[in-house]
């Protein structure tokens, strides 16, 4: 697969924001973006401590993969576009990413009906660590969350 991460640069920020208000992706990550729009959600971005690579394939951006410091625990996020979903896309940019980003333990979260993603984090080496009621925002209710880590 002809697929590369990058760094963002700044017209990746209106794809990111449109990629995370996508009704059907937000409902299967549960928990979306909070921001405005495509400007607030890069100065939020920029801001914070996060690492950031777009995920490019045949040229085209068609998500992104992600490290942030939430607590004092660093956690992994992505979000590939719908029309990628099931191509092994994810796998391939957190495979990727894993050899840049090598600090752990990294930590994980998903949705407990999003089967994917929960298969690309164990592909990955992560392993389930338990489960806990949260809020998903982009579903507007209490669900169950799977978390998990990459020592």
């Amino acid at each position: 697969m002809p697929l590369h991460l990058r760094d963002v640069v700044d017209s990746d920020y209106t794809f990111f924001f449109d990629l995370q208000r996508d009704d059907e992706g937000a409902k299967m990550a549960a928990f979306g973006t909070r921001d405005a729009d495509a400007r607030a959600l890069a100065v939020r971005w920029r801001r914070g401590t996060s690492t950031t690579k777009a995920i490019v394939l045949d040229a085209s951006v068609v998500g992104y993969v992600s490290s942030f410091t939430l607590g004092d625990e660093l956690h992994l996020t992505y979000w590939i576009a719908r029309s990628h979903w099931g191509r092994g896309v994810a796998t391939a940019a957190v495979e990727q990413f894993l050899r840049v980003m090598t600090e752990r333990p990294l930590h994980a979260s998903t949705a407990h009906d999003n089967v994917g993603s929960q298969r690309v984090l164990e592909k990955c080496g992560f392993v389930k660590t338990g489960t806990e009621r949260a809020f998903a925002s982009a579903r507007g209710e209490e669900i169950d969350e799977v978390f998990f880590v990459l020592e």
